[in-house]
C-alpha cells in the first residue's frame, strides 16, 4: 500500500468471519492503507465461553494469510494489564512516533458508546476514527450531546485527509451489510449443521474442527473452498 496510514481494527474475533474481513477490506480499499487486525485479550476473571486468546489469534492469522494489505497485530495479547484502547494507541505511538498517521476502525455502535470508554476524550489526539456504518444506520442523528460536541468539527468525506495528518479526524465508512455475526456462527456450530462453514474462510473452518471449538466435533473436515 502506498499510504503511510495504518488502521488498527480491534475485536474479539471469536471466531473471525467473512463479515470482519468485509469491513477490513472496505477500509483498506477506501483508505489505501494497511489494516492491522488486533485480537483482544481474554477478559480477566471471566470464564471463557469460546476460543482462548491464542486460538483466536491463530484463526485471525489464518484468515488474513492470503489477503493483501491485511495483517495481524498481537500487541493486546502481549500485555499483562487490562487493555484500554487509549493505552494501546499510546503504546503504538511510542513505537512508531507522533507524526505517523494512525486510525482505529470501529463499528457505529462502538462509536456511539465512545463516551463510556476509558479516557475517550484523548483518542482524537492519538488517532483518527474510521466508523463502519451499515446501510440505514446514521450515527449523526444518534450521538449524545458530548459526543456530538467532541466530534462535530472532525468529520471528513475525503479519505486522503487521514493520510495528511497524524490524528484527529473521523471518517464514515459506508459498506454493504453482511448478515453474519460471531454469535450466530458459534450457535450454528453448536447445533451441528454445516451452514456455519459458509461464514468463515476454509482455513478457519478447518482450525475450528481440528480443535473442537464452540462445540464442534473434532476430526471433521471442512469441504467448502
Amino acid at each position: 500500500m502506498s499510504s503511510a496510514l495504518t488502521v488498527l481494527y480491534g475485536g474479539t474475533f471469536d471466531p473471525i468471519h467473512l463479515g470482519h474481513l468485509h469491513i477490513a477490506r472496505a477500509a483498506r480499499d477506501r483508505l489505501q492503507a494497511t489494516v492491522s487486525l488486533m485480537p483482544a485479550a481474554d477478559p480477566p476473571h471471566r470464564e471463557l465461553t469460546g476460543a482462548n486468546a491464542a486460538q483466536r489469534l491463530a484463526m485471525v492469522r489464518l484468515a488474513v494469510a492470503d489477503e493483501t494489505g491485511l495483517q495481524v497485530d498481537a500487541r493486546e495479547l502481549e500485555r499483562d494489564e487490562p487493555s484500554y484502547t487509549v493505552e494501546t494507541l499510546r503504546q503504538w505511538r511510542a513505537q512508531h512516533g507522533k507524526e505517523r498517521p494512525l486510525a482505529i476502525l470501529i463499528g457505529a455502535d462502538s462509536f456511539l458508546s465512545l463516551p463510556s470508554w476509558y479516557r475517550w476524550q484523548e483518542l482524537a489526539d492519538l488517532a483518527h476514527l474510521v466508523i463502519a456504518e451499515r446501510p440505514g444506520h446514521h450515527t449523526e442523528t444518534s450521538q449524545s450531546p458530548e459526543l456530538r460536541q467532541a466530534y462535530a468539527e472532525r468529520f471528513t468525506d475525503r479519505a486522503q485527509d487521514l493520510s495528511g495528518r497524524p490524528a484527529g479526524l473521523a471518517l464514515r465508512l459506508l459498506q454493504s451489510e453482511m448478515d453474519l455475526s460471531a454469535t450466530r456462527i458459534r450457535r450454528e456450530i453448536a447445533a451441528g449443521g454445516p451452514e456455519w462453514r459458509l461464514g468463515v474462510k476454509p482455513a478457519v473452518a478447518r482450525y475450528i474442527e481440528q480443535h473442537g471449538l464452540y462445540g464442534c466435533p473434532q476430526g471433521l473436515r471442512a469441504d467448502i473452498h
